[in-house]
């Protein structure tokens, strides 16, 4: 089915009709009254002349969790759709994934509903259709999935927000959109209405989406997706968050398993082992036989009681909080995704281990557990029990400062502590701003150590850079642990498949091990050996052993820092064989798509010979205040539709590094032309952040530039200025 007399596709058109639902939504008491307004909407939206259509999706997608690609106007005519806009680094599309998961168990495609996941990504790391394979395992994400690599999508509805859900009538009309997380209620509420209204209509049709689910071919292993694994540094044992597999298990260090808690279903049940379940578990520490556990998507902090073999929970009521201060007792304190723990000490000089730092991803914080009665650096004292804010003001940013709730972090991930002089810190691992922070345990202040950039609102700061300090980059660097022995910190550089070392006295961050490459090749050599994704990492044997969680190749790594050999744990039950994870090959990447705002600017026509060389000088001014994004490629490019021969030979794109100096592009006209008359198109697509938005803008603009071919030699042409300000 086409879309007949479709209009402009953009979600601003929805937005006039959707502003004045949510305020009269506002004033609604009873459910009846707030039925019968969104009923009223549909009818208003449904009477349009014109549908506000969403375009088709483009071919060659990539698919997931289907049996083949999926077409808006064929396979969904008839269904209310809801296209959920994500990318799976981001800490607020995991939040959302619940309230899909609810509604999806609320209303099958049997009842007229299909919801597809519309993969579009932050970090170049998840365009690689493998890598969102992998999110998709570890998400229990069972709808359709399309990698939309180059935004395509994105860019034809000017989505600018990640999550953004956009809700589809059955003729592929834009009915609704909510950005960002936190409307399950709203998300209900307009799927149950709409699928009422058009069941009315006799629109809606029962056929079934056939679905083919990634996980059901893959084989067995003994981890899942681990995402943590720690040292204990008394008994001869790991303990590893296996968490694909929902469970924490701890394994001597030989690879026998000695207990495995939870899974193999997620859940959220405290007492004995046998019957205790988690929810993608991150975060482990361990003392004297007892084990504190981010239970992540529980929104909890677990206790596991080795000697008594019981779990129970001591942080957290079991739904996403958002409480930026805290203060209550732990088990009355709502939390938001803990992603990682680690013990430390309050105000004694003596090393207790009665603080419990907690990773915060949710709320884009540190906090802290207080195990026993305690003192924190510029707090009064603290009843045991107590669960409170430490540093970040909740705002997502890469926000340094001497005073801790003013700093700012952006999904931290990862902590390690060195408590003796002079560190006297923690580190974290902040993954969206790619960087490694220092929180003093003294007074709270928060600094840079490695990656990022200056500016605390530019959240695209990223890449692959050995180097000092701020010249660093990092990618979503998920896991941090110190080396005492060494005094050197080891990062696990997740999105660029690679363990990193940072001195943190002169901020040197250089590759330890990895070549960069997304796989599973395996050589005694640190430097030719491959990791997927690695999530977390812990020293152990006294310095001499380094234990990487190598996420996406389901294993545990052991590199020796002393001989340079690098191995993999075998984990196993006694006589139960194990089963190596899958080997994952990145493919080429493409050019952008420009977005469908991009100006188009025809230039005057230009006289040109054969063999006669044509320059292009980029004069483009961003505004007041902003600049190019580091890390993310700006770049232009040329085409030529319908007289491609033009672009023979010639360098067909290039990146823009700086706008202060911008390149010059040449184009030579081939001996042998097949046409007198032409247009070359240079399109330019820039990244670039403002200091009061934590978002990248995303642009673009193509100048067409008409060509008149004669055999007559031509005067030397004088460069064309390609000028435009955004």
């Amino acid at each position: 089915m086409a879309a007949p007399g479709a209009r402009g596709c953009s979600l601003a058109g929805l937005l006039p009709a959707q502003t004045s639902l949510e305020y009269a939504l506002l004033d609604a008491v009873t459910q009846e009254e707030k039925d019968s307004l969104v009923y009223q909407y549909l009818q208003k939206v449904d009477g349009w002349e014109q549908d506000l259509s969403v375009p088709e999706f483009p071919e060659g997608l990539e698919w997931l969790n289907t049996e083949e690609p999926i077409s808006v106007y064929k396979d969904l005519c008839g269904k209310v759709v809801i296209l959920d806009f994500f990318t799976y680094c981001c800490i607020n599309c995991i939040h959302l994934l619940p309230d899909l998961h609810a509604l999806e168990h609320t209303y099958s495609d049997k009842d007229g509903l299909l919801i597809v996941g519309v993969h579009s990504a932050k970090f170049p790391n998840e365009k690689v259709l493998d890598n969102i394979k992998s999110a998709v395992l570890r998400y229990n994400i069972t709808h359709p999935v399309v990698n939309d690599a180059d935004a395509s999508l994105w860019q034809e509805l000017e989505v600018s927000c990640w999550p953004t859900l956009v809700i589809l009538g059955p003729r592929g009309n834009m009915l609704f959109s909510l950005i960002g997380e936190g409307h399950k209620d709203k998300l209900f509420l307009y799927t149950s209405i709409a699928l009422k209204y058009y069941k009315d209509r006799g629109q809606i049709r029962d056929n079934k989406i056939e679905v083919k689910l990634y996980k059901d071919s893959l084989p067995l292993s003994p981890l899942l997706f681990p995402g943590k694994v720690t040292v204990d540094h008394v008994s001869n044992r790991l303990v590893i968050a296996d968490t694909g597999h929902h469970r924490i298990l701890v394994v001597w260090k030989n690879g026998q398993i000695q207990y495995s808690i939870g899974g193999p279903n997620p859940g959220r049940k405290d007492g004995v082992f046998s019957e205790s379940t988690f929810n993608s578990p991150q975060g482990v520490a361990i003392r004297n036989n007892i084990i504190y556990v981010a239970d992540t998507e529980n929104h909890l902090v677990r206790k596991i009681d080795l000697e008594a073999e019981m779990v129970s929970t001591v942080a957290g009521i079991g739904i996403q909080g958002t409480d930026k201060e805290g203060g209550a007792q732990g088990e009355e304190q709502p939390i938001s995704s803990p992603w990682d723990v680690v013990f430390g000490t309050s105000g004694s000089e003596i090393q207790r281990d009665d603080i419990l730092w907690i990773a915060m991803a949710g709320t884009h914080q540190i906090w802290a557990l207080l195990l026993d009665s305690g003192r924190l650096p510029k707090k009064n004292e603290l009843k045991k029990g107590t669960c409170l804010r430490f540093a970040g003001s909740g705002n997502e940013e890469n926000r340094n400062n001497a005073y801790p709730h003013k700093a700012g972090f952006a999904q931290p991930s990862g902590l390690s502590l060195a408590p003796d002089e002079p560190w006297s810190c923690l580190f974290v691992a902040d993954s969206e701003s790619s960087t490694v922070r220092t929180v003093s345990l003294k007074d709270g202040a928060v600094k840079h150590l490695v990656g990022g950039e200056r500016d605390p609102m530019n959240l695209f700061a990223f890449g692959d850079v050995d180097g000092v300090g701020i010249n660093a980059k990092l990618q979503h660097p998920l896991g941090v642990t110190w080396d005492k022995k060494r005094n050197l910190l080891y990062v696990a550089d997740s999105y660029n498949h690679k363990i990193k070392v940072v001195d943190p006295k002169t901020k040197n961050c250089s590759t330890l091990a990895g070549t960069g490459d997304a796989s599973n090749v395996i050589t005694s050599s640190f430097t030719e050996s491959t990791f997927n994704e690695p999530g977390g990492l812990c020293i152990g044997e006294d310095g001499q052993l380094l234990y990487v969680a190598d996420t996406n190749n389901h294993q545990i790594k052991v590199m020796d820092l002393e001989t340079k050999t690098i191995s993999v744990l075998p984990v196993f039950i006694p006589d139960s064989a194990v089963v190596d994870g899958p080997f994952l090959v990145e493919k080429p990447k493409t050019l952008p798509k420009l977005p469908k705002s991009a100006p188009n600017i025809r230039l005057s026509p230009v006289a040109a010979s054969p063999g006669q060389t044509l320059q292009f000088k980029l004069r483009l001014d961003l505004p007041s205040g902003t600049k190019l994004t580091e890390g993310v490629s700006s770049c232009w490019f040329l085409t030529a539709e319908g007289n491609e021969w033009l672009l023979q030979g010639q360098i067909p794109s290039g990146e823009i590094e700086s706008i202060s100096s911008q390149p010059v592009i040449s184009l030579q006209i081939p001996g042998d032309c097949l046409s007198l008359e032409a247009v070359i198109s240079i399109s330019v697509f820039l990244y670039y952040c403002s200091a009061d938005s934590n978002a990248c803008m995303m642009k673009g603009i193509v100048f067409s530039q008409p060509l008149q071919i004669s055999s007559a030699h031509q005067a030397c042409i004088a460069p064309v200025e390609l000028k435009y300000g955004f």
